[in-house]
């Protein structure tokens, strides 16, 4: 038996069994990760995809996830990844010297690395890890888009070998990170706050109607932002402000496009570069 140290669950696990994640294991009383290298998901997208609208725009970059997640959101579009059975997802085993190398490969076409993506990438962290050494060894940038529930030793670790960040800043209420995403929203704050003082970082909210789709709400994300990195974030750290649509367990109506254009509105009275999505 072992405990995980890697996020907000602290999962204590039993020999043989995963933890909440459904990709951290216990082995020999120690936690590894079972998902290491097992890829689900990979394609070339336009690096404002991820979203990043300031880093390197116009790009491409490689994309690829794993499975597991350790947060539940009821909305969640990545879900058969994220929350399925490892032992049912069609994946394969793909060892960092060979993502490098295809990175490598698709530069001609304007990729400039590798984007760890889709899944949660910090519950295999060792894998992001290990392969953006490679990538950085062979020029090319990394970047890394996460949900930001992992702990400070996580995000030191990681942050020294990522170029570019977006992290999810779901909300700014204790009571929708605990009661609907299970997550920490303290952890999240930590993780942004550490990393964007290390690479460049770009934010994204989720705006769902009756959960955090307020004026006041928006004001306390904008002004939070606003003062990272010793108050440089107003002019450098980006925010997305991104439609919900039903997915998954959750079936409210999509977010109005008018409440998005407004909240961003309100958000760009504090920042610079404010940019909406899925509208």
């Amino acid at each position: 038996m072992a405990v995980c140290d890697v996020c907000h669950n602290k999962c204590d696990i039993s020999e043989g069994k995963t933890g909440a994640c459904l990709a951290r294991k216990c082995e020999d009383d120690k936690v590894v990760p079972e998902n290491y290298g097992m890829i689900t998901s990979i394609a070339l997208d336009p690096i404002e995809k991820k979203p990043l609208n300031l880093f390197h725009p116009g790009s491409y970059v490689v994309s690829v996830g794993s499975y597991g997640c350790n947060l539940r959101c009821p909305f969640c579009q990545n879900h058969e990844i994220s929350y399925g059975v490892p032992k049912q997802l069609p994946c394969r085993y793909m060892a960092p010297e060979e993502l490098a190398d295809i990175a490598k490969e698709y530069e001609p076409q304007g990729n400039i690395g590798v984007a760890f993506t889709y899944n949660e990438p910090l519950i295999g962290y060792e894998y992001v890890v290990d392969t953006a050494k490679l990538i950085h060894e062979a020029g090319m940038k990394t970047v890394l888009v996460s949900n930001g529930n992992a702990s400070v030793r996580v995000c030191e670790e990681v942050s020294e070998h990522i170029d570019a960040m977006n992290i999810d800043l779901k909300g700014f209420t204790d009571e929708y990170y605990e009661k609907v995403l299970r997550g920490s929203r303290k952890m999240v704050m930590d993780f942004i706050s550490h990393a964007a003082t290390r690479c460049h970082m770009e934010v994204t909210t989720l705006v769902i109607p009756g959960f955090n789709d307020s004026d006041e709400e928006m004001e306390r994300i904008s002004d939070w932002i606003a003062g990272l990195d010793g108050g440089r974030g107003a002019e450098n750290v980006a925010l997305h402000i991104s439609r919900y649509f039903p997915r998954f367990h959750m079936d409210k109506p999509a977010t109005d496009v008018e409440v998005i254009y407004h909240l961003a509105e309100v958000a760009g009275k504090k920042l610079k570069h404010v940019y909406t999505g899925n509208c």
